[in-house]
């Protein structure tokens, strides 16, 4: 069973979110925040699988939250945004977000979402990914600024840049076995072994960075 805790502020969006993920089996909504603050006081109670965090919220914006709950390891975010603001969006990667999703995302896409998040396959959504990768490694304003010092990839294997030059390209754990004939469970532990290495917090970052150094 998947154990979710919702996070958005308004009543109605809150109540269609849970309402969805309720009809979803094997999903279950473990809690629901109307801020940001009430939301790292639930995941640090109730130790959900998956967050389901708004961007925008009083007390303690999403940002805030995200940083605050991935950092203590509570559990992994799935960002709801509406690419109208992206500046929040960028700021939720380097919180360590898991994944994003459009808050017009169809039922059935929110759904496979956080059952991708809760499998550890944090990147969703690919025509979002897509989008915040490119501008996040080569926007103005979205950036990191300059850009990362190829160095960083000295300590990985051959096998692990290919790895992350396949997350570069948005691929799940099963689609990175297949492209490199190995097991699904082998390619999920590169896939964890290179985060460590590279101390990222989430395939999505690791992604940025493979589309920054042309990995």
């Amino acid at each position: 069973m998947i154990r979710v805790l919702v996070a958005e502020d308004q009543s109605a969006v809150r109540a269609g979110l849970v309402l969805i993920l309720r009809s979803a089996p094997g999903i279950e909504v473990a809690g629901e925040a109307a801020n940001g603050e009430r939301a790292v006081e639930l995941a640090r109670e109730l130790r959900p699988d998956v967050v389901l965090m708004d961007v925008q919220m009083p007390r303690l914006d999403g940002v805030s939250a995200t940083r605050l709950i991935t950092a203590e390891g509570l559990a992994d975010v799935l960002v709801l945004t509406t690419f109208d603001l992206d500046e929040y969006v960028f700021g939720a990667l380097r919180a360590g977000a898991s994944g994003f999703l459009l808050k017009s995302a169809e039922a059935k896409d929110l759904i496979d979402a956080v059952r991708t998040v809760a499998r550890g396959e944090g990147i969703v959504a690919p025509a979002v990914t897509r989008r915040l990768i490119a501008e996040f490694a080569g926007g103005p304003g979205g950036g990191r600024g300059t850009r990362t010092d190829p160095a960083v990839l000295d300590g990985l294997t051959p096998r692990e840049r290919q790895v992350l030059s396949l997350l570069g390209e948005g691929l799940s754990n099963a689609q990175i076995g297949v492209r490199l004939e190995m097991a699904e469970g082998t390619a999920k532990s590169h896939v964890s072994r290179l985060l460590g290495k590279l101390d990222l917090r989430s395939r999505v970052q690791a992604a940025v960075l493979a589309r920054e150094l042309g990995a």
